[in-house]
């Protein structure tokens, strides 16, 4: 696979994923398309083997913890494949075969050295940094901290979902120094990245990627003059509290990440994300599985010998009628549909009813001469027969 073909593919779209999917989603998305494009199910068609070659690329390189790492930083740093040498960029007439390392290696060969890059790194990626009309760098915009927090709801609020109150504490620009980090509000450009944030470091097979800065600490900038606040960092600690929607449905100890809510970023950069870890209280009549919610409901003997119509509670709704069929035995599982938890296309799991036998623990007169009636009657049953001879045969 040459240099070009990994930072101009976008493997994501060969699978049909989104760029946060995770192993298992990236997993199944390939096996899907392996199996509809596999040469055995298209014999004779050129354009499915092409397709099925793409896919086994991409997942290739995705399915690959390492290298899907190293791709995305590639792509993150060219800008979604959007970097290629302009016209006479190097030898051969513009083509891809040269070391990304070495366009971190020394903005003196630009001057009229191989490859034809001109005044060194800042011509060459243009809007990663560049100089205003007064001669200083203009460092770019950084992301704000990804936040970790943990809630806890009821059972009923997890099904229905819920908004609440959550109080943060992140990293905010600092007020003191308007987060430049310096006390007089005017911090120099960092001599070691040159107001990029980053320094280059080399991994192998002709890439060079990118690592924070160890003397800005990804900042770009370095102060003059250390804010006595954030000590020159720029960032300070800040609380807020925000109110949060946690979505209907959401399982114990789920994780769910916000979009935008984390810590704000930095010149106009982009807030972080905001990860809430979601712990669900038990309820004393219902329980989950899956999408489907959980009841147990006791019975008398009469209706489930005789069968009947049940009562049934639901969570936060009306009791349904189940009816019982005549012989129903301990431990039957019937099913009311749509009574269950909330799932994410909108619709609803159901409620799994569990009937339970129940044995009155004291007999009236009648009752009594009745069950003794019966127990008479059917002296000659054994329920128990069946299990002797089985264990018998074993």
């Amino acid at each position: 696979m040459s240099t070009k073909d990994f930072i101009e593919k976008d493997y994501y779209k060969v699978l049909g994923v989104p760029k946060d999917a995770t192993e298992a989603e990236i997993k199944k998305a390939y096996r899907k398309l392996a199996r509809e494009f596999h040469p055995d199910a298209n014999k004779g068609n050129a354009k499915a083997e092409e397709r099925f070659k793409e896919i086994s690329e991409a997942n290739d390189v995705l399915g690959d913890p390492k290298k899907r790492k190293e791709y995305d930083e590639a792509r993150s740093l060219f800008g979604n494949g959007g970097f290629r040498p302009g016209p006479g960029g190097g030898a051969g007439g513009g083509s891809f075969n040269f070391d990304l390392g070495d366009l971190f290696g020394g903005g003196a060969q630009g001057q009229g050295g191989t490859g034809g890059f001109g005044g060194g790194i800042g011509d060459v990626f243009g809007g990663l940094f560049n100089r205003g009309g007064s001669g200083t760098t203009r460092v770019q915009p950084r992301r704000g901290q990804d936040i970790d927090t943990e809630v806890t709801l009821s059972f009923t609020e997890a099904i229905e979902g819920a908004t609440v109150p959550l109080r943060m504490s992140s990293q905010a620009p600092c007020k003191a120094c308007s987060g430049t980090g310096d006390k007089n509000g005017n911090p120099r450009v960092c001599p070691t990245c040159v107001g990029t944030g980053q320094v280059a470091r080399g991994s192998g097979g002709g890439f060079s990627l990118t690592d924070p800065c160890p003397d800005c600490k990804g900042r770009g900038l370095i102060a003059e003059d250390p804010c006595e606040i954030c000590k020159g960092s720029g960032r300070a600690k800040s609380s807020r509290t925000m109110q949060v929607r946690i979505p209907a449905g959401v399982s114990d100890n789920q994780r769910i990440r916000l979009r935008g809510k984390g810590a704000p970023g930095e010149r106009g950069g982009q807030a972080g994300d905001l990860y809430v870890t979601v712990h669900v209280d038990s309820h004393p009549v219902f329980g989950r599985k899956d999408d489907n919610l959980t009841v147990t409901v006791p019975v008398t003997f009469a209706e489930a010998a005789l069968g009947g119509e049940v009562r049934v509670p639901t969570l936060g709704g009306p009791p349904v009628t189940l009816k019982l069929p005549p012989g129903t035995p301990n431990g039957r599982t019937m099913r009311a549909r749509g009574k269950g938890a909330v799932r994410k296309d909108g619709t609803r799991g159901d409620l799994l009813v569990t009937v339970e036998v129940s044995v009155p623990k004291d007999l009236t007169g009648k009752a009594r001469d009745a069950l003794q009636a019966y127990r008479e009657a059917t002296a000659g049953e054994d329920p128990r027969a069946e299990l002797f001879q089985a264990a018998k045969g074993a």
